[in-house]
């Protein structure tokens, strides 16, 4: 298997729901890494140009989901589902996501712009029996 070009560690650090500072995987992370998987898969991207990885915390948990992409030593922030075909695109394109690009102030939870909201935690009763 080649080298590929770009690697986008994902973090799914996941901590307990409502914890303060919260987790990347509380706000949809592993979804989204499952997602960028599928797509760089379906553009046929993932042998020889893009990997998506899963990380630990970035220390970025309020900034969550984080992606950091190397070797471009870029963090993404507050990603969602909905921007996974316009990440991937622009990694087609070799090109970055600007609006995605976490500032300077967002590495310091004291000036970082609000978080996404957590999703809401999985209870015995919000998971269908199996038959």
């Amino acid at each position: 298997m080649p080298r590929r070009k770009r690697y986008l560690f994902v973090c799914v650090n996941e901590r307990p729901h409502g914890t303060p500072k919260g987790s990347c995987a509380t706000r949809g992370a592993v979804a989204l890494h499952a997602a960028l998987k599928q797509e760089i898969a379906a553009r046929k991207l993932a042998s020889t140009e893009v990997r998506a990885c899963t990380s630990s915390c970035h220390d970025l948990c309020w900034a969550g989901p984080s992606i950091a992409i190397s070797p471009d030593d870029i963090f993404y922030g507050r990603v969602t589902l909905a921007d996974v075909p316009e990440i991937v695109d622009a990694l087609a394109q070799g090109r970055v996501v600007e609006r995605l690009v976490l500032p300077e102030r967002d590495f310091d939870p004291a000036t970082a712009d609000p978080s996404l909201p957590e999703h809401p935690a999985s209870t015995p009763a919000a998971i269908p029996e199996a038959k």
